[in-house]
């Protein structure tokens, strides 16, 4: 069966945005890739599909997901038909992320000093104070250059009429960037020529530019400063990326077993002796990086590391404390804070937000939650969460019940339509929804977004929850050049 038939069999949602198709025909940016796929047919997809599979399992391309207690590895998914964006609305999306980056820094640098957000009533001081993860330990901290947010996993919807949304800001230890790599070099393995013909822009050179940044950050001034990827180890769920970029950036891979502060300098073991370490890339999360200053009983940080960062002997990435901007909960205050500290309107949008502390907007939810997508403000991953129109009676009940008991961790959003974009299924073309998630690295030298992201696709048909964790894979996003 010909490409051309499935495409005619291709019927998208009537009230959802699909990437690929408007007005039954297909968008310019798809035309000459769509007429590729057409010559190739299902016969030659479906070895294409099992190729990548081959690759996937070979390079042990994995993530966990942790069931009942047990962490069980799996292949992430991937979706031979690639997303793709045209120049002209990735230059819309990369001014809006650079502007949001921009604002949630300042608002970082301000709320660990002199909280002026705070004093002029723009963020109310107990929304953050509340915040779990807002540290005291960070107070008045000299964080080098000002950055607190150096990598930047920042999450993107588009809903039925096209508008794109920011979703979330991930500024802690943001995940997913070796798929969006590894998705790219698997499409370059399976169709080589079809890359350079359609002038897509090229994201491999993230390692790079994040590797520069790392170096620019180190104290103390030499050539071949030390750099480290501190990983939780082999259980944790993104340890595969843990090792793909410490690998592609030429650094070792360390636990926080293989690292010693000694004089308030940080070295790592090495059978030559202990070795200076000047910037660490951590991957682990801000309570278990030093037990002499948060959870006493971590394994798997380095004792004295907040004492040798402070005095600047050595430069983490990222800053700890960051979780008080991506709390869910602030992040209803990121459009004030791009008015307040850069004087400008936001360019990309939040999704409209209700913020369950405040009783009236609660008992607006409550009386609509089956319209609702409900949040804990601090999980990740898509775990915690009440979708509002697939819950049961009983499960939307005992979810209101949950969340009497502290209405300041959670929040609501009305559910968004997300966009749909082909996949390739069952010797089919099937629309899926999907979301984006854009890397931005942020430096001395400014801010940095490769031209693509980790486009996440919600698997199962009618399913709006993309995150692997919960059954979604991924597509390679393409950014055309013109």
């Amino acid at each position: 069966m010909p490409i051309n038939d499935l495409l005619q069999k291709y019927v998208p949602d009537a009230n959802t945005w699909d990437e690929m198709y408007e007005n039954n025909s297909v968008r310019n940016q798809y035309s000459d890739v769509m007429d590729f796929f057409q010559q190739l047919g299902t016969e030659e997809l479906n070895k294409k599909e099992e190729q990548a599979k081959r690759l996937f399992m070979s390079q042990g391309i994995t993530f966990t997901v942790y069931s009942s207690g047990e962490g069980i590895e799996k292949i992430f998914p991937f979706d031979l038909i690639p997303r793709i964006i045209t120049a002209s609305e990735w230059a819309f999306i990369e001014s809006g992320i650079k502007q949001r980056l921009q604002a949630l820094n300042l608002f970082l640098k301000d709320v660990y000093n002199e909280q002026f957000i705070i004093k002029d009533g723009v963020v109310p001081i107990d929304m953050v104070y509340s915040c779990p993860h807002f540290l005291r330990e960070m107070i008045r901290f000299p964080v080098p250059y000002d950055i607190y947010v150096h990598i930047a996993g920042i999450d993107l919807i588009r809903d039925h009429d096209g508008s794109i949304y920011i979703l979330e800001d991930n500024l802690r230890t943001p995940s997913g960037v070796s798929y969006m790599l590894e998705n790219r070099e698997i499409t370059k393995r399976l169709f080589p020529d079809l890359l350079p013909n359609n002038g897509v822009q090229s994201v491999l050179d993230y390692p790079d530019i994040l590797h520069k940044n790392l170096v620019l950050l180190s104290p103390r001034k030499i050539s071949n400063p030390t750099i480290v990827l501190l990983t939780p180890g082999i259980y944790n769920s993104a340890y595969f990326e843990h090792t793909t970029l410490a690998r592609l950036m030429g650094v070792e891979l360390v636990e926080g077993r293989d690292l010693v502060v000694d004089n308030h300098k940080v070295y790592m073991k090495t059978t030559n002796g202990l070795q200076q370490v000047d910037v660490i890339y951590r991957r682990v999360d801000d309570e278990f990086i030093d037990p002499l200053v948060f959870n006493k009983n971590s394994m798997l940080g380095v004792a004295g590391i907040m004492s040798a960062y402070r005095k600047g002997n050595v430069a983490l990435v990222n800053a700890p404390g960051n979780g008080v901007s991506d709390d869910k909960a602030i992040y209803t205050f990121v459009p004030a804070m791009i008015k307040y500290y850069l004087n400008q309107e936001p360019i990309l949008k939040n999704v409209p937000t209700y913020q369950l502390s405040n009783p009236d907007e609660k008992q607006y939810v409550f009386s609509n939650i089956e319209r609702m997508v409900v949040k804990k403000t601090n999980e990740s991953g898509g775990y915690g969460m009440l979708m509002g129109h697939t819950a049961t009676e009983e499960e939307r009940i005992k979810y209101m019940a949950e969340i009497q008991k502290d209405p300041r961790q959670f929040i609501a959003q009305p559910i968004i339509n997300l966009s749909s974009a082909p996949c390739y299924m069952n010797g089919k073309l099937q629309p899926r929804r999907v979301d984006l998630r854009p890397f931005a690295l942020c430096g001395p030298q400014g801010i940095q977004i490769v031209p693509g992201g980790l486009t996440r696709v919600a698997l199962r048909e009618g399913s709006l929850v993309v995150n692997s964790s919960q059954g979604g894979g991924s597509k390679d996003t393409w950014v055309l050049a013109e």
